[in-house]
Order: C-alpha cells, then sequence, then structure tokens
C-alpha cells in the first residue's frame, strides 16, 4: 500500500513539473512565431503602398492637362484627384500618411511629360510595442515610402523650345 501511494505522488509531480515546462516555454514559441507574421504584415503594408502609389499615377497620368501646349501643366485641382485616389487605396494600418504628386518634363528631342506619386506611412511593430512595455528603448515604427514615376499618356507634340519646369504638389498629411 505504502509503495502504490508513492507511485502516484511521483505522477503527480511529473504532471506538475510538465505544466510548469508548458507555462515558461509558451511565450517563448508565441514570440518566436509573431515575429515573422509581424514583419509579414509589415511586408504586406509595403506591397499596398506600392500599389497606392502605382494606382494613383496610373489615375495622374490619364487625366487632361492645363494650359496651351506646350505649356501644360498639371493644376492643383487634378493634383488633389491623385492624391485623393492614393488616400483612398492606402492600407489603414498605416499612421502619418502622406501623399507627393510631381507633375514634369524631361527636355531632349521631343518634350516628354511625366507624373510621379510618392506614398509614405508609418507602420507601428507590435512587437516593439510589446518591448517598450517592458523597458525596451526601440522605436516600433517605420516610415514605409513607395515612389512610382509613369510617362503622361497624352503627350503634347514635338516642341523642343520649352520644356516646363517640375511642379510638385504635397507632401499633405492624410
Amino acid at each position: 500500500m505504502n509503495q502504490d501511494s508513492g507511485n502516484e505522488a511521483k505522477r503527480n509531480n511529473q504532471r506538475g513539473q510538465s505544466l510548469i515546462e508548458i507555462a515558461l516555454i509558451t511565450p517563448l514559441l508565441l514570440i518566436a512565431l509573431y515575429i515573422p507574421a509581424d514583419f509579414g504584415i509589415a511586408f504586406l503594408m509595403g506591397n499596398f503602398t506600392q500599389n497606392a502609389a502605382r494606382e494613383g499615377a496610373r489615375i495622374g497620368s490619364g487625366l487632361q492637362l492645363t494650359g496651351d501646349a506646350p505649356d501644360l501643366y498639371l493644376d492643383d485641382t487634378r493634383a488633389n484627384i491623385v492624391k485623393g485616389a492614393v488616400k483612398d487605396r492606402m492600407p489603414t494600418f498605416l499612421s502619418n500618411k502622406k501623399v507627393t504628386v510631381k507633375f514634369y518634363s524631361y527636355s531632349g528631342t521631343a518634350c516628354m511629360k511625366f507624373i510621379e506619386v510618392t506614398a509614405q506611412g508609418d507602420y507601428n511593430f507590435f512587437l516593439y510595442q510589446l518591448m517598450r512595455l517592458f523597458g525596451g528603448t526601440t522605436d516600433p515604427s517605420v516610415t514605409i515610402s513607395r515612389t512610382t514615376q509613369m510617362r503622361y499618356t497624352y503627350q503634347p507634340y514635338a516642341d523642343t523650345a520649352y520644356c516646363p519646369l517640375k511642379n510638385t504638389y504635397g507632401p499633405d498629411s492624410i
């Protein structure tokens, strides 16, 4: 009888030891699994930001320019259309979102017009925020910035006499 109760006590101690081991290892496993997921989400936010900038440049490249040829330019109203299109497509996980629209020309044999859209925002890593709760001093955010340049769809006739300078609109905080 004495030996049976000794074996039972030994099994209970082993169960308690297993529970303590699992309790100690589980947080480490969760952190080790969450780190790649957090960086994967940041990578996905960069991809969404690139798509938003690309779509804004595509929309902007098809807008009607203001002025008389060869003095064509992109005005504030049309630049705001591009900014609005980019803003609507930017991911909601980003903070401090900014959009910059540039319209410019390259001089040469013909005046080629281009539009450049830059979209940027800050992504806050959840793991770094947890580290700050426990006394870490890391910056929990990273700025994601993507730029797309696209040739203007409706090019003016070839005129080497004049090519307008760069017009920049923004960055405006969204």
